[in-house]
């Protein structure tokens, strides 16, 4: 195409798809850059600068837009909506009690050759088609362990041999799939509470990590949050090591943004879990919609799924849902309290 800057703001002007890989461009008023085609209301056009790669607007000080992802080439809207169909179809048959579909199925139904659908899968989900399947397995039986279910009901209504089962329930449950079942029971959960200039908060940790970060309005109700959470533990006080991972959090209330290096216990859906993966990836000090999360999980009609799972998030601050606004960009509900999202991202920008 004729790479003239009239030509390149015609095709933006146009949201031609065919642009798609020729160049960027980049808006200097929000440092992001875009694809042509990107659905985002169009800057002025002086406002606009054109980059004949994604490494060219980075290097100028850009970041890539996480509604239309430059940086994955011309394909993702089709990959996106061929991985959510795929997906689609493995949670569908885990759900109906059948082998979720092979590699060689699913791709053919996509239109792809098994080894391309096999990596674009990975890309847009963070997992190969095997591992979803096996995290979707988990996540039923942590459903139906939570709902009452016997752990041999739970692991054949998940589809799971016996033998698998208890080979891998730590690791897809977040803890051994008897404890999950009695609320915790024989779970050590090391916790303390702090002050900070947000409120009180509470850090809580297994083995693993830390499992809670909880703002609150005071010590007492936040213990009591953890007890319902976890009746049948066994909750413990701060030891020296721990003491350290509270002054870490408490660190990252006051200076949300860095990276504080904390081992984390992190338990949802597999859908949760690539929500939460995704907050983690908006640059401190930014934000992004719920519409433009649920793009870039690669489920484009699932804002309100994103939404959600922002709500359903207990690592207040490790997992930034404070990142994530209405689609006009002001601030939408917090679990922990509007007034603290604001001050959390004032503190991000520098304000």
């Amino acid at each position: 195409m004729d790479r003239t800057d009239d030509t390149r703001w015609t095709a933006v002007l146009d949201r031609d798809r065919a642009a798609d890989g020729a160049f960027v461009l980049a808006v200097r008023t929000t440092g992001i850059y875009c694809r042509p085609s990107c659905p985002a209301r169009r800057p002025h056009r002086e406002n606009m600068a054109f980059f004949e790669t994604p490494e060219a607007a980075r290097a100028a000080g850009f970041r890539a837009c996480l509604r239309c992802d430059p940086d994955r080439g011309g394909e993702p809207s089709l990959a996106a909506e061929a991985v959510a169909a795929a997906a689609a179809l493995i949670a569908g048959a885990l759900e109906d009690d059948r082998e979720a579909p092979a590699l060689a199925d699913l791709a053919a139904r996509a239109g792809y050759a098994p080894h391309h659908f096999h990596r674009i899968f990975k890309r847009e989900t963070g997992l190969t088609p095997r591992a979803y399947a096996r995290a979707l397995k988990g996540r039923l039986a942590a459903a139906a362990l939570e709902a009452g279910a016997s752990v041999t009901e739970a692991l054949h209504g998940a589809g799971y041999s016996a033998s698998r089962f208890y080979a891998t329930a730590g690791a897809r449950l977040g803890m051994p799939a008897a404890v999950r079942r009695d609320g915790g029971r024989g779970e050590t959960i090391r916790h303390a509470t702090a002050e900070t200039s947000l409120g009180p908060i509470l850090v809580a940790a297994t083995a693993r990590g830390v499992c809670a970060i909880q703002f609150g309005a005071d010590p007492a109700a936040l213990e009591a949050w953890l007890r319902i959470r976890f009746p049948h533990a066994t909750l413990t006080g701060p030891d020296a090591g721990f003491a350290a991972t509270l002054r870490a959090v408490s660190d990252l209330v006051e200076r949300p943004g860095h990276d504080a290096g904390l081992p984390l216990d992190v338990r949802g859906t597999a859908f949760q879990e690539r929500v939460w993966r995704a907050l983690t990836a908006i640059p401190p000090g930014t934000t992004a919609s719920y519409a433009q999360i649920a793009v870039a999980i690669g489920q484009p009609g699932a804002a309100r799924g994103v939404a959600s799972a922002c709500a359903a998030n207990a690592l207040a601050v490790a997992v930034p849902c404070h990142r994530v606004v209405r689609a006009d960009g002001s601030l939408s509900g917090y679990r922990w309290g509007v007034d603290r999202k604001a001050a959390l991202l004032a503190r991000e920008r520098g304000d």
